[in-house]
């Protein structure tokens, strides 16, 4: 029979740390932390298995459940001396999640579990305070008909503070027992009216609908966007931890707070957190009231403090790692609630893996495994120019919450904020305090601003895991949701106004400040002192360590020498993908280049005609004089302008390998289609508006990107394929012969059959050794190569054949998913979002690759192309060049280099370290 709850106590421990997937992270840890002694309350976790179960029995529970339940609450009654719902010794219960994947306040959490009429009494004359009863029952209510019975959380505290405003009170803290037993009253009278049933008394039934509730909230709408958003999948469920009470709302001799081993914003190894007094855990997440910091617990409780600073170290020396930790102190005791692997910054992330190196807690292996590679660009996100900042006007000043710069427009309720979003604007998201349901939101803000809470708030918890900017507990404002502003003394900040948020310093701006680039990025330019940054000395050993240990390599997508050399400065080892067509949307050639357009389709039918001998041959090579002779100037044109592209890129460059992709998209591509922009090419090029209207009705195709581009465009209008070889040519001898290593490699885009590739490759050898005879030079003083971009299907599975006619493939996974998946990378995000809710896909396949289906059509290409052409050498530039993911996947199937933008540059080298490791433990 299946074993789904496990106890632990000092007396009985039945899991540890290595059954996270079973106990979840909660449970795991605190079992973990009761076999080394430290002081847990004791109680049980039923597994994540049940809640797989539960769901598959249509929210029932496995059978034998209960009565392990019921055996696990006598166990807990025996090492507690209480007994659960007792009149004379009661015993009170917490009820928490606990998934194996971390996802602050995203379920729920039922505490003083037990309350009743009856315990209330008996609880009060323990305790000696009337008060503290009546407090712990009035919010085991408001949570119980907030997390069970759905009651609206707004309508408990409009109670609360109505009672507050009677009696004149600001603080929770403040209300005596009499107006707790009013709010009581009331509470019960809005459950009843809410449920149509009595507020239950039994313990056990309050224990049964907890449960289901926590079980139930695992896929509450909140819990599941954010497995969405942060990619979390395959779990099981959740696991439910029942925990004996601890109360940190006795009196002024009682706390609760959380705490950090290190700092989690910026990694010092100091100890950091906060806590409140006579309060309870949730108390300090949900931000209500603003906490002290950890350091002044000392003054008030110095042997709790004390205690906590030896379990800081137990933990951290545990672990080896960063902790992130829940306490309570009932009466001046100290006990340890959770504890789990902290979140943190990117920055932090970094500074404390190479401190812990340095320490010797870890090795360098573990140090670059430990950096999550998908937030390593945050490294280089934007932040607040000081000069702007000097300019604006400072309105609050809060707490660092999250690093990074943000400027936007100040919007007061989530579904604004992704309302705004979509059409395109910037926005800042200002609330009192933030909560699980503003997930959304919060997603799609520049960054975060709220009026209450701490570093260890909802807030500030989720940002830093985004990685968005935020800073929590501004107390001077006052933000008022539904009048969708807030205030600051003499200054009010309506909806849309300009804001600014310095998640460094905590500072918030009204009006606009400019943001500026990160300190790392100004150091690598050289236009800051790079020893006077403690974070670019440790980037730099850091990711070093990630290039001694990777073996793929790392190449960017540039178009321009600009773009190389910042790619050269994030560690880029050449370009592979330059896309030449976005070189003919310049100015100075987009004029020469729509000449050639509106005459090219003249000049393919014309010569067709003449070849086919379907008319009168005097007569058509007659009307081809000039069409051609256009065709031909425009051509010419453009080549010097070609070659002084490609001589930059090399130069830049500096022996680095280029893959340069020639012309790639359909023609229609280069003329506007509404009728303003065609006469205006008209008027700019001197012909009639009619001719230019018939050229793009010409070339117009009911599917361009499966129509005549790529290798199709070269074949059929060869000459401007001949003018690129040649341009290419030309400007690596030229840096060639200026005493430059100068490394082309030619691609071939679009190429479905192997004969296209053979035609293409035929006809640039043609130029290649008509450019090396011209110029006076030998067949080898260039080291260059021809190769192709496998994006077709049809190319993936005969690669064997197309491997005959190329040096090197390059998988372009965009279009490869695009026709591998049959749906079109601009359309498809009206369905994609849907296909990832439904389970369809785990990610968006433009995103994240398709290891499936299109991962599969990438290992046939590689394992086909390397029989037929051994030592062949292949790459992609495709985006998923840069996701960590899909890297780790062409890691497996042996690539030998990834190509993405220049910014993800460092992540795809990171992620290629931790994709060498990944296969070594796997090994």
């Amino acid at each position: 029979m299946s074993k789904y709850v496990y106890f632990f106590s000092k007396e009985k421990t039945d899991g540890n740390r290595n059954l996270k997937d079973l106990l979840g992270g909660k449970g795991a840890n605190l079992a973990e932390m009761t076999n080394i002694n430290l002081p847990v309350p004791p109680g049980f976790t039923i597994s994540t298995e049940a809640c797989e179960v539960f769901y598959s029995r249509g929210k029932k529970w496995p059978e034998s459940m209960e009565a392990e339940i019921r055996d696990n609450v006598k166990m807990l009654e025996k090492v507690t001396s209480r007994k659960f719902g007792d009149y004379e010794n009661p015993l009170f219960v917490s009820v928490r999640s606990g998934a194996a994947v971390s996802m602050p306040g995203m379920m729920d959490t039922v505490l003083n579990l037990g309350l009743n009429e009856n315990t209330i009494q008996a609880l009060a004359k323990k305790s000696g305070s009337e008060r503290f009863a009546w407090d712990s029952y009035r919010r085991f209510i408001q949570m119980f008909g907030d997390v069970v019975m759905d009651i609206p959380h707004h309508q408990f505290e409009e109670i609360l503070q109505n009672v507050k405003d009677e009696k004149k009170v600001s603080l929770d803290t403040e209300l005596d027992t009499n107006a707790l037993r009013e709010i009581i009253n009331r509470y019960k009278e809005l459950y009843n009216k809410s449920t149509n049933q009595h507020f239950p008394e039994d313990p056990w039934q309050q224990l049964v609908h907890a449960i289901n509730a926590v079980l139930n909230s695992w896929n509450n709408a909140r819990a599941i966007r954010y497995r969405q958003l942060n990619g979390i999948t395959d779990l099981k469920g959740t696991a439910v931890n029942i925990q004996m009470m601890v109360f940190g709302n006795t009196g002024e001799s009682s706390g609760t707070g959380v705490c950090f081993t290190r700092d989690p914003s910026t990694g010092e190894n100091v100890f950091y957190g906060e806590y409140l007094l006579n309060a309870q855990g949730e108390d300090v997440v949900a931000g209500i009231r603003t906490p002290q910091p950890l350091s002044t617990l000392k003054e008030w409780d110095r042997k709790a403090y004390n205690e906590l600073i030896e379990i800081r170290k137990i933990l951290e020396n545990h672990y080896k790692d960063m902790q992130d930790m829940e306490f309570t102190i009932e009466n001046h005791e100290l006990f340890i609630l959770q504890t789990r692997t902290g979140k943190r910054t990117i920055f932090a992330a970094l500074n404390m893996a190479v401190d812990m190196v340095d320490e010797g807690l870890i090795d360098r292996e573990t140090a670059i495994s430990r950096v999550p590679a998908e937030s390593f660009s945050q490294l280089f996100a934007p932040i607040l120019s000081d000069r702007s900042k000097k300019k604006a006007k400072l309105i609050a000043k809060g707490l660092n919450a999250s690093p990074g710069g943000a400027s936007g427009k100040a919007v007061f309720s989530a579904d604004d904020a992704e309302e705004w979003a979509a059409r395109g604007e910037k926005v800042i998201l200002c609330r009192l305090e933030t909560s699980p349901e503003d997930i959304g939101g919060m997603a799609v803000a520049q960054g975060i601003l709220t009026a209450t809470g701490g570093m260890t708030s909802h807030a500030a918890v989720v940002a830093r895991g985004m990685g968005i900017p935020c800073v929590a507990g501004a107390n001077d404002l006052i933000v008022n949701a539904g009048e969708k502003t807030l205030r600051s003394g003499d200054v009010t900040v309506r909806e849309g106004d300009l804001l600014a948020l310095d998640g460094f310093t905590g500072e918030v701006f009204s009006g606009s400040v400019k943001v500026r680039e990160s300190e790392i990025v100004l150091a690598l330019r050289g236009e800051i002192e790079a020893d006077n940054s403690i974070l670019l000395r440790n980037y730099s050993r850091f990711i070093t360590w990630a290039d001694e240990i990777r073996s793929l390599k790392v190449r960017t997508n540039a178009d321009t020498p600009k773009d190389a050399k910042i790619a050269i400065l994030f560690g880029a080892e050449g370009i592979g993908l330059c896309r030449t067509e976005h070189m003919f949307f310049e100015s100075d050639r987009i004029t020469t280049f729509r000449k050639m357009i509106l005459v090219a389709d003249g000049v393919r039918r014309l010569r067709q005609a003449i070849e086919e001998g379907t008319g009168n041959r005097e007569k058509l090579e007659a009307e081809l004089n000039e069409p051609l002779a256009i065709y031909y100037s425009a051509v010419e044109e453009l080549l010097p302008l070609q070659r002084e592209d490609f001589y930059g890129i090399f130069k830049a460059l500096d022996g680095k390998p280029c893959t340069i992709r020639l012309l790639d998209p359909p023609l229609h591509e280069f003329i506007p289609h509404n009728e303003e922009g065609q006469r205006q090419v008209a008027e700019g090029m001197g012909i009639s508006f009619e001719k230019v209207r018939e050229t793009v009705e010409s070339l117009k195709e009911f599917n361009p990107m499966l129509g005549h581009r790529g290798c199709r465009l070269g074949l059929t209008y060869p000459e401007v394929s001949d003018m690129q070889v040649k341009a290419i040519m030309e400007a690596a001898i030229l840096v060639r012969e200026e005493g430059m290593d100068v490394r082309p490699e030619i691609m071939i885009p679009l190429v479905g059959h192997w004969k296209e590739l053979q035609i293409a490759r035929k006809r640039a050898e043609s130029v290649i050794s008509r450019v090396l005879e011209e110029k006076g030079k030998s067949s080898d003083f260039i080291e260059y190569s021809i190769g192709t971009m496998i994006e077709i299907p049809r190319a993936a599975v005969t690669a064997d054949q197309i491997a005959e006619y190329a040096d090197f493939f390059s998988f372009g996974t965009n279009d490869l998913t695009q026709m591998g998946c049959g749906f079109s990378r601009d359309d498809a995000g009206r369905f994609l979002g849907d296909y990832v809710r439904m389970g369809i896909y785990d990610r968006n396949p433009f995103a994240v690759l398709d290891q499936a289906g299109i991962g599969r059509l990438v290992s046939i290409a590689c394992e086909n192309g390397r029989k037929a052409r051994p030592g062949i050498k292949i790459g992609v530039c495709g985006e998923h060049g840069g996701e960590p993911s899909s890297i780790d996947f062409f890691h497996r199937v042996g690539l030998d280099y990834v190509s993405c933008s220049p910014y993800r540059v460092p992540i795809a080298r990171l992620a290629a370290a931790q994709a060498e490791i990944r296969k070594k433990t796997d090994s």
